[in-house]
């Protein structure tokens, strides 16, 4: 999907998606699936991860909406990634299965946590 697309998808949304699009156009990268999958699961794992977020404390902005919207959903839907361009965000998209309507879309900053002494963080680099 090219990026004029996506970011027309993105526009008028909530304020998640302004987010996504502010992104988009300040250079983030971005990726959409071109399968689609059950949104009831995809519904299921979301809820799970934001309780998980929120007991680590991060509220995502439009992840529990995308989750009651996922589950009313009951057709399958496109997953896209959008990463900015500091890489501070995240942002997930969920598409209609033919790719031409935004379903859902969810943003959480970027998580770091810091590894105990002695420990790698993986490529993580530890919050200051």
């Amino acid at each position: 999907m090219e990026r004029h697309a996506l970011e027309k998808l993105l526009a008028g949304g909530d304020e998640a998606a302004a987010l996504a699009v502010a992104a988009l156009r300040s250079g983030a990268t971005y990726s959409v699936g071109d399968i689609a999958h059950s949104s009831g699961r995809h519904a299921g794992v979301f809820r799970r991860r934001l309780r998980r977020m929120r007991m680590h404390g991060v509220e995502p902005i439009g992840l529990e909406r995308a989750v009651r919207l996922l589950s009313e959903h009951e057709r399958p839907v496109r997953v896209g990634l959008i990463d900015s361009a500091d890489r501070t965000w995240h942002f997930l998209l969920f598409l209609a299965e033919d790719g031409l309507a935004l379903v859902a879309c969810a943003g959480w900053p970027r998580i770091v946590r810091e590894a105990p002494l002695g420990e790698s963080t993986g490529g993580a680099v530890p919050s200051k």
